[in-house]
């Protein structure tokens, strides 16, 4: 179906070197999409970007302003257009927030809330301007409950609800597209990292997921690629868990 397919667009995606990133990636060019692979990890960028089809890796540090812009203007120069923005990429510190330093928190606030903010604005212009274009911030479904141990993590992804959802009225008449995807406990490296330090805790996480286990990458990303389709241009200003059915609303 001509309507599901990406053929001859250009996808940027942000910590698109692991976990759902790769996942992400993967999808999009399985869907015939141009992707570029972008990762503070160059070198897991480049070993993913040899394995697709149509692909380019690049380093960026979200948590430089002056490195996002030249991702920016690296990628528009290379290939003239970026159609679909994929805000996939993170950083976490897990603490109770009495316990928080508050000076960690702003490298959380920059790289999971500035950095998709700065390159919205960088890229969107070129969006309006062809009349098309797919803005899909990756969030997290406890910044829609509420993550104990995560508060300052969720308190910023959750800032993405009001720009997806603004630049979803603002673009909307130039054919661009913005929505939130949230994912709940999806079995990453790092989901790993924790089954393996504290297996309890991931045992009592499951049990709040009705379906009683932790969502694949695959299952996000197949989300995001139908999103970055023309099958999904009549959908805007949405958020969207992926979560088993711990978030229904």
């Amino acid at each position: 179906m001509e309507a599901a397919t990406l053929s001859g667009r250009t996808a940027l995606v942000t910590g698109g070197a692991g976990g759902i990133g790769a996942a992400i990636c993967r999808e999009l060019a399985a869907r015939g999409a141009r992707v570029l692979v972008a990762d503070i990890d160059q070198a897991g960028a480049e070993r993913l970007s040899k394995g697709l089809p149509d692909a380019t890796a690049y380093r960026v540090d979200l948590d430089d302003q002056e490195d996002i812009t030249a991702l920016a203007h690296a990628v528009t120069e290379q290939f003239g257009s970026v159609d679909i923005l994929v805000n996939n990429a993170g950083i976490s510190t897990v603490q109770r927030f009495l316990e928080s330093d508050p000076g960690t928190w702003d490298r959380m606030w920059r790289v999971n809330l500035r950095a998709p903010m700065l390159l919205s604005r960088l890229l969107l212009p070129g969006m309006v301007e062809r009349g098309w274009g797919r803005l899909i911030y990756i969030s997290t479904d406890g910044a829609r409950a509420g993550a104990g141990g995560e508060s300052i993590y969720a308190t910023c992804k959750a800032g993405l609800f009001g720009l997806a959802k603004t630049l979803a009225r603002e673009a909307a008449r130039s054919g661009v597209t913005s929505n939130v995807i949230c994912p709940g406990l999806i079995d990453t490296p790092m989901l790993q990292h924790v089954r393996d330090g504290q297996p309890g805790v991931v045992d009592a996480l499951l049990r709040s997921v009705p379906m009683r286990r932790a969502g694949e990458p695959e299952e996000v990303a197949a989300l995001v690629g139908h999103l970055a389709t023309d099958l999904a241009a009549y959908t805007t200003g949405q958020t969207i868990s992926v979560s088993g059915g711990v978030t229904m609303a």
